[in-house]
């Protein structure tokens, strides 16, 4: 046997895991180098992410994707960041009180800190009127003219009456004011009033002259109120001109300045044009304000001072966006972007019994914030709260960040509320997610594609190279340097590099997962700093990487632990027909590793080709029926050239009680398949994994190094004997990346990997007996594997044949 495995293709210690020798670095410490950043490897991302950071034009927004812990945060940040700088500050945006329509407020823009200066000389302005508006109207010069105006204006009331009362004394009436106006009386001799008793008792003639001259009278009358109304119409006139001209005095200064300061946005001059006309309307309500402050009010004060204060708050700028100070454009990233945290919201607070808004309530989105500069998303995120991903296509399609109020949403009766006007958009979105959620909305969402038109592709590994280690070390020495850990030495950092490759489970591939290498990195610290080390030694890394898997491995652990015991069978030793160790990968999600699973075969005579139990107990997924199938395709053209192959047979992963899927035990079925067909015992204490094909070539899996670990892991805890190993495709040699531990077993001779490129190769190796090539004469040679399994088909056959003779002649004669 022993000179049979030196036929044997058998790799060394030194192919199974790449090492990194101290000898890679010129330095001794990582103190050494210069700082390096996270961001290598993904230079087709950064390419992508710099060409969509350059074009303005509409569309060209960016998703970032790639898998998590690839730096497609940071450096998505970095990379703007850096261009914001380039940028100039965008503007200042409010929103301010429109007179004409109170529930569409309009939005201004100004240079960055402009808006800020606006909004607090508004804020003087108000303070201004509340204290000159009071003055004004109490100033003597204005009680003086007003009582001048009132003065005149009685006077002349005053005069009209006294003229038509001497002329109805004269015609014996007098005028007699009352609760209904006016009344005309006649006179008595004695010159009193006649009561309505006296004019009864006059006769008909006399009713009747007084009636027609009191007409006359009645007809001056309403001549004269006729005047008394239109002098009260021109006194109130001249009152409200008057007041005007007092609040006007008082104010104009004011607005004066403000127009001045402001006088090249058209906007905001006409805006305080009409709060100029507002302020005169109100004058008198702004006048009460500074009067009821400080004292008790009833209810109804209460009501009329807050109906006050809404009037000044109308004088209010609503400063949404403040730019002053900025530097560059502006960077936001939002990891909760609900609806009002994207296009922000309108506010409500109670007033009465009832809710209430204005535009002071309006509140900005990231959308406003980020506005000239850069929104940074997490794609995710936009699927976890209603409505967000629509208000994001929308504000990017229509250019305009527009304010909505959600609750219009969801109420059944429609209420008046605020419309402010929408504002313009120039903003370049970052979004950040995985590859699913980007092909999804591909797929999904015709839109996407329009506005999302640069990929920036991460990548989860690098090549291995002298310069990707030593940007690696440059990687460490910053990381060392920014979080304040011990330097690296430079077999710490050679284990660091070996771990690199351990993640990405090839030897010529680095990760590019710094997050995973930061967080062993930081671990391998804590272990230097507790035994109080200079320096982050490789047996610091190897420490860090053991304790974190023993924090991950207790079921592991635990079916190792029922192996041992033989609660699920596993032989490491002796040698079955029809019978192999396969080997799968079990993902905990944070943990996989690999676990041995006895696969067996048995074969009868019959014409239900292979039938895979699993299946059909619907425990097999459909890349794993693939694999079976592939199996009967193998047989027909390996055996079935001139003759077809008469076969039944079975196959099932024994002892498994949950699914199974993947093609990577289709080979360790094909050899249980032909160990039960050849009547040859395999190998127990060697395990298989690999796929194979129609021509039975070996083709490379997944997982390859968790399965040689996990393998090796039983052997160990049920007994090495220095015969046991793992066949393996040999397009696999370059994933090995094994723990230490292994790669010494190898190193002794307790442990063994065996690549294959062929079915024969792997049959060879598990049986001890040459696997056959077909001879000219179409035959196999005898005391082969191909000789035993076609004689074995050929008996098949014969018994089918007969078994179908019998059949039908036992039916003939039922006939």
């Amino acid at each position: 046997m022993e000179n049979n495995r030196k036929k044997m293709k058998e790799l060394k210690a030194d192919e199974v895991r790449w090492t990194c020798s101290d000898d890679c670095f010129s330095f001794r410490s990582t103190t050494e180098l210069s700082k390096g950043k996270g961001v290598i490897g993904q230079e087709r991302a950064i390419e992508a992410i710099e060409f969509g950071m350059g074009i303005d034009s509409k569309g060209f927004n960016i998703f970032a994707m790639g898998p998590t812990g690839v730096g497609r945060t940071s450096i998505v940040k970095e990379f703007i960041d850096r261009k914001a700088q380039e940028k100039p500050v965008p503007d200042d945006w409010c929103y301010i009180y429109n007179f004409d329509t109170p529930n569409r407020p309009i939005a201004v823009h100004m240079p960055a800190g402009k808006g800020r200066t606006f909004r607090d000389d508004m804020e003087k302005l108000k303070k201004n009127l509340k204290e000159d508006i009071p003055k004004a109207l109490e100033h003597e010069s204005y009680e003086k003219d007003r009582n001048r105006l009132m003065n005149e204006m009685q006077r002349q009331q005053t005069e009209e009456l006294n003229r038509l009362e001497q002329k109805a004394q004269k015609q014996g009436f007098t005028i007699q004011r009352g609760a209904q106006g006016f009344v005309i009386m006649p006179l008595k001799e004695d010159g009193n009033p006649m009561g309505s008793q006296e004019l009864a008792q006059l006769s008909e003639e006399e009713r009747n002259k007084i009636q027609n001259e009191g007409q006359s009278i009645q007809d001056e009358l309403q001549e004269v109120l006729r005047k008394i109304r239109t002098s009260e119409g021109e006194t109130k006139e001249k009152l409200e001109e008057l007041q005007k001209n007092t609040i006007l005095f008082a104010i104009e200064h004011h607005l004066e300045g403000l127009k001045e300061k402001y006088g090249e946005y058209q906007r905001i001059n006409e805006y305080l044009d009409d709060l100029k006309n507002d302020v005169v309307t109100n004058a008198e309500n702004i006048a009460q304000m500074e009067q009821g402050e400080g004292r008790q009010m009833s209810p109804q004060q209460q009501a009329a001072a807050v109906q006050q204060q809404n009037i000044l708050n109308r004088y209010t700028v609503n400063l949404i966006v403040d730019n002053s100070d900025t530097k560059g454009a502006p960077v936001i990233s939002e990891m909760r972007p609900t609806h009002k945290k994207l296009i922000g919201k309108l506010e409500r607070k109670a007033q009465f019994g009832m809710l209430y808004t204005d535009f002071n309530m309006i509140k900005p989105g990231v959308l406003h914030q980020a506005n000239g500069g850069y929104l940074v998303l997490e794609a995710m995120h936009l699927f976890q709260y209603p409505f967000a991903y629509n208000v994001l296509k929308h504000a990017l399609k229509e250019g305009e960040a527009k304010i909505t109020d959600q609750m219009e949403v969801f109420q059944a009766i429609s209420t008046e509320s605020l419309d402010p006007e929408p504002i313009p958009l120039d903003i370049k979105v970052v979004l950040i997610g995985n590859p699913r959620v980007y092909f999804i909305l591909q797929q999904l969402d015709e839109e996407f594609q329009e506005l999302f038109k640069v990929k920036a592709d991460f990548n989860s590994f690098m090549d291995r190279s002298q310069e990707s280690i030593d940007m690696y070390a440059g990687f460490l020495a910053g990381r060392c340097e920014e979080e304040g850990w011990k330097p690296f030495d430079n077999s710490g950092v050679a284990r660091m590099v070996e771990h690199g490759m351990e993640l990405t489970q090839d030897q010529e591939k680095l990760t590019t997962k710094f997050a995973d290498v930061c967080d062993v990195a930081r671990e391998a610290n804590y272990i230097a700093e507790q035994r109080k080390g200079d320096s982050i030694s490789r047996d610091d890394v190897y420490t860090a990487i053991m304790a974190k898997r023993r924090r991950a491995n207790r079921i592991e652990e635990y079916i190792q632990e029922i192996i041992s015991r033989g609660d699920i069978y596993i032989d490491t030793d002796q040698r079955v027909t029809g019978q192999v160790n396969g080997l799968s990968v079990v993902d905990l999600g944070d943990y996989s590793f690999g676990r041995p699973s006895r696969i067996t075969a048995q074969t009868f005579v019959g014409r239900s080709g292979v039938v895979n139990i699993d299946r059909e107990a619907d425990m097999s997924g459909p890349v794993h029926n693939k694999g079976v199938l592939i199996l009967s395709g193998y047989m027909n053209g390996t055996y079935g050239r001139w003759k077809p192959v008469s076969l039944s047979a079975s196959l099932v992963f024994e002892q498994l009680y949950s699914g199974v899927d993947g093609d990577s035990a289709s080979s360790t079925e094909l050899y249980a398949l032909l160990s039960s067909l050849a009547d040859i015992p395999l190998k127990q204490n060697i395990a298989v994994t690999g796929s194979v094909n129609q021509r039975g070539t070996v083709q490379p899996v997944g997982g390859v190094s968790q399965k040689v670990e996990g393998f090796y892991d039983i052997c160990k805890a049920i007994g090495l004997t220095g015969e046991q190993g793992v066949i393996i495709p040999q397009q696999n040699v370059k994933n090995l990346m094994l723990r230490e531990d292994v790669v010494k077993a190898i190193e002794e001779g307790q442990f063994h990997i065996y690549p294959v490129s062929t079915v024969a190769e792997g049959m060879e190796i598990l049986t001890d007996k040459p696997f056959g090539e077909r001879q000219d004469d179409g035959s196999f040679p005898e005391d082969t594997v191909n000789y035993s399994v076609e004689q074995t088909l050929l008996q098949y056959a014969k018994a089918w044949d007969m078994y179908s003779k019998d059949k039908s002649a036992s039916q003939a004669d039922k006939s």
